[in-house]
């Protein structure tokens, strides 16, 4: 099963410019490493570890807190971020559904989003370095678990990306705090199942890591996606697991 991996850049320990982050399908499910041009020693194992393979982490956007997503109940463990974890904070009133495999902070911090193998396939809950009250699911859910999730670098969009094997494959929501009325399928709709999902930088494309060649597709982006990219002159020569942009 996939996993992830995670950089925060702060300044956070002498001599310590950043840190990264790995979660994995052994225990302890997450290993830590402060990162200056190379590993440091790994960071001792949270005293409460998560509960089976992790599949997705993310550092909250301020380096406070880090987050995983897990197989086995509570499917997500949050641990607050110091250069070493600190207690685990207390598992969401209302849990993720099954394995979470993907786990993304808006930007601003507020929110935390877990996608997972069971319907409604995403969750999303307040953060304040506690979970609130999860929001209400979207009217139009994901047809299958949601293998990645991004918000977009403005915090007006979150989008999932899911193992379905029917269409449309691939969900972008307007987010104000709460799910919006889901944005119309692009004209070159994604042909298949799909395991990442990214906003560039400056939230002006967004990019798919999709399960058949051409393996990606790219669409700009305003709030509604614009005509498909050219594909790349020398296609990825396999199936991605993920995607990201600098």
């Amino acid at each position: 099963m996939r996993g992830g991996i995670g950089f925060f850049s702060g300044l956070q320990a002498a001599g310590v410019s950043s840190y990264i982050a790995l979660a994995h399908n052994t225990s302890p499910y997450i290993s830590a490493y402060p990162w200056a041009d190379g590993f440091g020693a790994k960071v001792s194992n949270p005293a409460t570890l998560p509960t089976g393979n992790g599949l997705g982490v993310a550092f909250s956007p301020d380096g406070a807190y880090i987050a995983v997503a897990h197989a086995t109940s509570p499917y997500i463990s949050t641990y607050p971020w110091t250069g070493s974890f600190g207690t685990k904070a207390s598992d969401p009133a209302t849990l993720p559904t099954a394995d979470g495999r993907c786990v993304a902070f808006s930007p601003d911090g507020a929110y935390i989003a877990v996608g997972h193998t069971g319907s409604p396939y995403v969750s999303v809950y307040p953060w304040t370095g506690s979970f609130g009250t999860k929001v209400s699911n979207p009217a139009t859910l994901p047809t299958n678990a949601v293998t990645a999730v991004a918000f977009s670098p403005d915090g007006a969009y979150i989008a999932c990306s899911t193992a379905s094997a029917v269409s449309p494959y691939f969900f972008v929501y307007p987010w104000t705090g709460s799910f919006g009325t889901k944005v119309s399928d692009p004209a070159t709709p994604v042909p298949t199942r799909n395991w990442g999902v990214a906003f560039s930088p400056d939230g002006a494309y967004i990019g798919v890591a999709i399960n058949s060649s051409p393996y990606v597709y790219v669409y700009p982006w305003s709030g509604s996606f614009g005509a498909k990219m050219s594909n790349p002159a020398t296609l990825p020569p396999g199936i991605p697991n993920e995607i990201a942009w600098i």
